[in-house]
């Protein structure tokens, strides 16, 4: 079983009386570790280096409260992940096949159906044989509404169709997949603009929310997924899955702060209610901690 992130920095400091740079190398193994990548981990690591300059004694106690700290002013959490003043709210989801688009906005439909929001799901992954289906289902499982053609009909006219019966049904929130793409796909990066333009035909403003979704359990893989998405399309917010423990925390904090994108969501489990609002002060509190995310 992959340690935990804090199991990880009890190991750097174990046995030190002393911060010293022994120490600051072993945490920054820690942090690399977690997946928090290079850059953010130079980041705390230098701003350690700061602190421990100026108190060369500092207890495993005072270690850990500084590093609360500058974790937490890395990452970005969204404090109000709907605008629900703006009707249809649009999200458009993207994101890589198999890191849980899918599941995600279902949840994400069972979760806003549950507060009396109308909800619609706009099919627009034509590309995969089961994406529709699975969509479906999960339209089924949250009891909400979807609009979907036929596998490889254009998916810009998907989106046209969700938009257009967002606004005639009076719908509150309008979520509409996407089909999975990585860069080398250029004919799938460029379908994200064409539907994003033909969303603005209807609703000039919108979409008001690109969600990405990432995978936690990818590590580095997350990062050149932001990176290419980031260059492909204004992506507004971060949903990442499989954060059922603190083992990859490190993830949610390298990406938000390399690419300053807010994190609304994290998913903690398969169950429909296992997709949680991102709260930035109790994650942080939870990397510290033994136990799991759930």
């Amino acid at each position: 079983m992959a340690m935990s992130f804090f199991q990880r920095i009890s190991r750097a400091v174990i046995g030190k009386s002393r911060v010293d740079d022994d120490t600051l190398d072993a945490i920054e193994e820690a942090l690399v570790e977690s997946d928090m990548g290079v850059d953010t981990t130079l980041k705390i690591i230098d701003n350690l280096e700061e602190r421990v300059e100026r108190d060369k004694y500092m207890s495993f106690d005072e270690l850990v409260g500084l590093l609360r700290e500058e974790i937490a002013k890395l990452v970005d959490e969204d404090k109000e992940p709907f605008d629900f003043s703006k009707k249809p709210y649009i999200i458009l989801v993207v994101g890589v096949n198999g890191v849980g688009k899918t599941t995600t906005i279902g949840k994400l439909a069972a979760m806003l159906s549950r507060q009396g929001k109308k909800v619609l799901l706009g099919a627009a992954d034509t590309f995969r044989a089961a994406a529709v289906d699975q969509l479906t289902i999960w339209s089924e499982r949250a009891g909400v509404e979807i609009v979907k053609q036929a596998m490889g009909s254009d998916p810009a006219s998907v989106a046209f169709d969700t938009v257009k019966a967002a606004v005639a049904r009076g719908t509150d929130v309008a979520i509409i997949d996407t089909a999975g793409r990585l860069h080398n796909r250029i004919d799938l990066m460029n379908e994200l603009t064409k539907i994003r333009n033909v969303i603005r035909k209807v609703v000039p403003d919108g979409p008001h929310d690109v969600m990405l979704i990432l995978d936690a359990s990818t590590g580095q893989n997350a990062f050149a997924q932001a990176r290419e998405f980031a260059r492909a399309t204004d992506i507004t917010s971060l949903t990442v899955t499989k954060l059922d423990g603190t083992a990859k925390g490190g993830v949610v904090v390298g990406v938000s702060d390399q690419f300053h994108i807010p994190v609304k969501f994290i998913g903690v489990g398969e169950g429909i209610d296992d997709l949680k609002v991102f709260n930035k002060k109790a994650f942080v509190e939870q990397l510290f901690t033994p136990e799991d995310l759930k």
